[in-house]
């Protein structure tokens, strides 16, 4: 078995990004088994997590694995010790490590220093694992991804980011709109444009014109965690960016919302349109269960 880092969505190729859909669908609808058996799974999260660390770890319980968990006040990386040490450290005590983090590079180097397959649940980069699940949802909602248009509303941040890489690898027609200075970063651009795969990424900054014919609708927060200090002046420039029954007006009758959450009713969705399309939005998470599995089973290399 060959194990791998799952670091960015663009680490997989169309292939393995479809085969790792398949098996999340296995998963769901035949239900789990048990190849962890025994395997550990080790998560460090420096930032706070309901959905991404609940999923993980119950996701290694249920293929027959342990866990161990530790929060940003227990390991301080970059304080209490560098990351590589730790790295090496926790690699000696676990078979995968899914981390949470402020920065990207963190993740880069602690794989450069660990011997066992490192996650990404989440960075100021990317959130792989919600991108996963995402593509599950729309795809149990569509059947087919090809050929799908779908507009996403707000902040060019980690969630759009790896949302763009899944778009061009699964054939989805993605449009981006943001207000100027929040679009999706121009290296991270770079990178998606020399991505192989059927679909597209368009940006625009006009929400209307992103909406129109969007089969599916995808909001945001507009301040990340981290981002915290900047909310005040996020709400002034995300204003006209709000998802709302207006907006929708612009878009096909029959379109769907998904939000990632938490959801921040009466800035980038009103509650009027949360509660609208809450089945779809706690698909989304429901399926971040199922990708999870999928996703450590592909780290392992337990899907081979």
């Amino acid at each position: 078995m060959v194990t791998r880092d799952l670091l960015s969505i663009s680490d997989l190729n169309e292939n393995e990004l479809n085969q790792l859909l398949l098996s999340a669908d296995a998963l769901k609808t035949r239900g789990t088994d048990r190849s962890m058996d025994g395997r550990v799974l080790t998560t460090i999260f420096e930032k706070p997590s309901l959905r991404t660390k609940a999923s993980l770890e119950l996701a290694a319980k249920l293929l027959g694995g342990h866990v161990l968990s530790f929060g940003a006040h227990e390991v301080q990386i970059g304080e209490r010790e560098p990351i590589e040490d730790v790295a090496r450290v926790i690699s000696r005590m676990s078979d995968v490590v899914a981390m949470r983090v402020f920065q990207h590079e963190t993740l880069v180097s602690a794989s450069r220093a660990s011997d066992v397959p490192i996650l990404n649940a989440l960075s100021d980069f990317e959130h792989p694992c919600q991108a996963l699940a995402d593509l599950l949802t729309l795809r149990e909602r569509f059947g087919e991804l090809a050929g799908l248009r779908v507009a996403f509303i707000g902040d060019g941040f980690n969630v759009a980011c790896s949302l763009a890489f899944a778009a061009v690898k699964s054939g989805i027609h993605l449009t981006v709109a943001s207000p100027e200075g929040y679009s999706i970063p121009g290296d991270i651009i770079t990178k998606i444009n020399n991505t192989s795969g059927p679909g597209n990424l368009t940006l625009v900054s006009d929400p209307r014109e992103a909406v129109s014919g969007a089969a599916a609708v995808y909001t945001d927060v507009w301040a990340s965690m981290g981002q915290e200090s900047e909310s005040i002046t996020r709400k002034e420039a995300f204003a006209a960016y709000q998802v709302n029954s207006e907006l929708l007006d612009f878009a096909p009758s029959d379109v769907v919302v998904m939000h990632d959450l938490p959801a921040h009713r009466g800035e980038e969705i009103t509650t009027e349109v949360f509660e609208k399309n809450q089945n779809m939005i706690f698909d989304q998470a429901e399926n971040r269960l199922y990708t999870a599995q999928a996703a450590l089973k592909y780290t392992l290399g337990l899907d081979q």
